[in-house]
């Protein structure tokens, strides 16, 4: 596989986004849950869009993400997806992709430490919501 560090932001994302879903499901299934339909809609609370954007603007104001990170998070949140937000508007739409490529850089770069440290950062704020 190509570094990750080459790879476009769209692909980072798109991995990204897998990687993240399988940290929530894990999470929700840990809970107890095992209903499917409440663990999907269990799941939007932490994988939508909106979730998403929000998770990295509270983890930007807490300066969570090195600079190299937020390299990534800028190239995915800048590439063209060349798809439509279904239940985002455009801005919230770049960040969360912007936050899926960092997942799949960090997922892909074998980085499985700053991972779970920025999964436990995601959980925390997730809880307490």
């Amino acid at each position: 596989m190509d570094d990750p560090k080459t790879m476009n932001g769209v692909t980072l994302a798109f991995i990204g986004d897998a990687v993240m879903s399988l940290k929530v499901r894990e999470y929700l299934v840990s809970q107890g849950c095992q209903k499917t339909d409440v663990l999907q809609k269990r799941s939007v609370h932490w994988v939508s869009a909106k979730a998403q954007a929000n998770f990295l603007r509270k983890l930007q104001e807490q300066s969570f993400f090195s600079e190299a990170e937020t390299e990534i998070i800028l190239r995915g949140r800048n590439a063209n997806t060349g798809t439509k937000a279904k239940n985002a508007d455009i801005i919230t739409y770049r960040l969360s992709t912007g936050f899926e490529a960092l997942w799949g850089y960090l997922y892909l770069g074998g980085q499985s430490e700053r991972l779970e440290k920025l999964w436990e950062a995601v959980k925390q704020l997730g809880e307490q919501v």
